[in-house]
């Protein structure tokens, strides 16, 4: 149970083993969309209101600012983040963790294992970085910076011609100038159909140390409303692909949306690019996800009440290459349709069976519904019952990203077989 922490003196109730099974699982949760109904779906769980003692908490970041130190979990009781999950989300934290962890590789393995980390646009933080941003903007006049401000729900700016804002120190005034990263704008994204999109891709991650993580096989591109050009570069509807902003365009049609399921997608590139590129391409973003976080590996602490699901947003460019645009701790729960609201429900049960409360895995299983096990203190062979396979030249990571999603076939033969061995 988890409770407000107590006087050393207070004896609680003894502790069960964190793997116990448990018939009644009693939940908070903060929020009141997709997360809230499948929580009360689940069975055998229970949920609590106001102060009352819980064993899971789908709780906000605000809360876990202001109540984490003052909590007493015991042993089985899990939350859905780390308490300084901003490492690898809040924008300037992402960077500096990036920079450093490419020094590392560097000076550890080489210049080329440090290229694997080449996957994030050139980033200044601001005010802090100006001088260094004035010098790249002076030595490549003409280009497009994007700039963002450290954390998100705030409409972003776009910035085709800085030159105003890169002045002499003489000129600056003493105004307090907002914190924001600047971020060198991609300019030649991949188009479909002439529009402009970027790809959502959720990873789970259930320990830092050892880093354990799971990468879901649903996933879908968001698409801007309007034909992309460099011409309009104030036009949001050109430039942003997030869903509250689209769906305000004079021209959006809510029933057609602006999203496609990943599935889809890779089936498109396949059709115009072959398998063998796009299987590249998505080992790229498999290399994305596996190098972000271990570049906060040492910096998150890892707790073992804690896991996160995190929403990956990834740009490609028309040369196939990925970009990481951002890591969201708390990505959007909120469906636009119903096809959303299916994937999320999927998303969301698939990501409890995971956490499994009522302890029902043995911790081996390399597939669990919807997500595979990519990542368990070192790469997950996609070969059948080989979990260690040494990475070769034909090692294939045990990823399905825009595959089949028959999670309904595999959970039913998974949870036979762990009642079957139960038995034994």
């Amino acid at each position: 149970m988890a409770r407000m922490k107590v006087s050393a003196g207070h004896r609680g109730p003894p502790r069960l083993k964190e793997r116990e099974p448990r018939a009644c699982i009693r939940f908070k949760c903060a929020l009141t969309n997709t997360i809230l109904d499948v929580l009360r779906q689940r069975p055998g769980w229970v949920e609590v209101k106001d102060e009352g003692e819980w064993d899971f908490y789908w709780c906000d970041v605000s809360w876990l600012r202001e109540n984490f130190d003052h909590t007493y979990m015991d042993e089985h009781v899990r939350i859905c983040h780390f308490r300084n999950h901003y490492e690898l989300t809040r924008k300037n934290y992402i960077v500096k963790n990036l920079k450093r962890f490419r020094k590392q590789l560097e000076r550890e393995a080489g210049k080329l294992e440090a290229t694997k980390c080449d996957f994030f646009p050139k980033t200044f933080e601001m005010p802090s970085e100006y001088h260094l941003f004035v010098e790249e903007f002076r030595k490549y006049p003409g280009i497009t910076w994007i700039m963002k401000p450290k954390q998100r729900f705030i409409a972003m700016m776009i910035c085709a011609h800085v030159e105003d804002g890169v002045r002499a120190d003489d000129q600056k005034d003493e105004t307090q100038v907002e914190n924001y990263v600047a971020q060198r704008y991609i300019e030649n994204p991949y188009l479909i159909g002439g529009r402009k999109f970027d790809l959502r891709v959720y990873v789970l991650v259930m320990s830092y140390i050892p880093l354990k993580v799971w990468l879901y096989r649903d996933g879908f591109a968001r698409f801007s409303n309007t034909r992309f050009t460099l011409n309009s570069i104030d036009d949001h509807y050109v430039h942003l692909t997030n869903v509250a902003v689209q769906k305000t365009a004079p021209d959006y049609d809510p029933e057609k949306g602006c999203k496609w399921m990943i599935q889809r997608f890779r089936r498109y590139l396949t059709a115009k690019h072959g398998a063998e590129a796009v299987e590249v391409l998505f080992a790229d973003m498999d290399n994305i996800f596996i190098k972000s976080l271990q570049s906060v590996q040492k910096t998150i602490i890892s707790d073992k009440h804690c896991f996160e699901l995190y929403g990956y947003d990834i740009l490609i460019d028309q040369n196939l290459k990925p970009w990481l645009l951002e890591v969201n701790a708390s990505p959007s729960l909120t469906a636009s349709s119903q096809e959303d609201y299916e994937l999320k429900c999927r998303l969301l049960k698939d990501t409890l069976h995971i956490v499994d409360m009522e302890g029902r895995l043995t911790g081996k299983e390399k597939r669990v519904g919807g997500f595979d096990l990519m990542w368990n203190d070192g790469p997950v062979s996609r070969v059948e019952g080989n979990a260690d396979t040494p990475v070769n030249a034909s090692f294939l990571t045990n990823t399905h990203l825009g595959y089949n999603n028959d999670r309904k076939k595999q959970l039913k033969q998974l949870f036979k077989s762990l009642q079957t061995q139960q038995k034994l």
